[in-house]
């Protein structure tokens, strides 16, 4: 079912490039410069599953892995109303009875593993990092891969759809309530050792997704044994990408270089 009848539309908002009204989710390849590492990550923007973020938290972020050696997979993602969103009528969090985006999430890194010799890439390095609602897509996407959301079409979705390293940059739609650590049910049941390894960072001012949504994922993956790397600064807000501010967070790609090659990915 189409995530809306609307047509898709791309449009400027503020200084960032949207997309709303996707119904026909696609991939973007984009081959490393300079030495490969083997490795690719698919990434997935932000836009509170009611639109996505494609500049900012889409094709700025391919700039920086592909100037790092690594294969980057821009998924265009099926929205809206395709994962966990605020509702303004009913002023509550309301889940779609099929989690569309998911379904993309799991099919993209199935198809980067069926094409891993054609792309040069490593099919044991194949990792994700979304942001905002992205991740919460990188969350679900680490956890649900036991089980398709959709029902298989060929032969792609034989490859696992499980990333071997995932990083969550300022994640929504974690923790259940305000001040609680509690996960939201939906990762937490199906958080196991076999969770891939995990970045995290998310801002305590953070007003749009609190710092208890990468707080609650952390404990979970802590308490599971699952290797968990957690950052967190008091200022620094939400949705700034890798646009400099005045923030020590605009040193995250740093961080996320050295975890990768503490992982032997790069």
């Amino acid at each position: 079912m189409p995530a809306s009848m609307a047509p898709e539309m791309m449009r400027t908002d503020g200084n960032v490039v949207v997309v709303e009204n996707v119904s026909r989710p696609t991939m973007t390849v984009y081959a490393p410069k300079g030495p490969n590492t083997g490795a690719a990550v698919i990434v997935f923007p932000g836009g509170g599953y009611k639109i996505l973020a494609m500049d900012l938290e889409g094709t700025e972020i391919c700039d920086w892995l592909t100037g790092r050696g690594i294969t980057c997979v821009l998924l265009k993602y099926r929205v809206p109303h395709s994962g966990p969103y605020w509702d303004g009528l009913c002023h509550c969090h309301v889940v779609p009875p099929v989690p569309m985006a998911l379904q993309d999430a799991q099919r993209a890194v199935s198809l980067v593993r069926h094409h891993a010799a054609e792309w040069q890439v490593d099919p044991h390095k194949i990792g994700v990092i979304g942001f905002s609602a992205g991740g919460h897509m990188v969350a679900a996407v680490s956890t649900h891969f036991r089980d398709r959301a959709y029902t298989a079409v060929d032969a792609a979705d034989m490859e696992s759809s499980r990333p071997d390293f995932a990083i969550a940059m300022y994640p929504g739609h974690l923790s259940e309530a305000e001040n609680t650590i509690a996960l939201n049910p939906d990762i937490d049941r199906h958080i196991s050792r076999d969770t891939p390894p995990t970045f995290l960072l998310q801002n305590e001012d953070d007003h749009v997704d609190r710092v208890e949504d990468a707080l609650s994922y952390y404990m979970a993956l802590k308490k599971a044994g699952v290797p968990v790397e957690l950052h967190s600064y008091a200022l620094g807000g939400h949705a700034f990408g890798l646009r400099p501010t005045a923030s020590a967070v605009s040193a995250w790609p740093r961080l996320v270089e050295t975890w990768l090659h503490g992982l032997g990915i790069i």
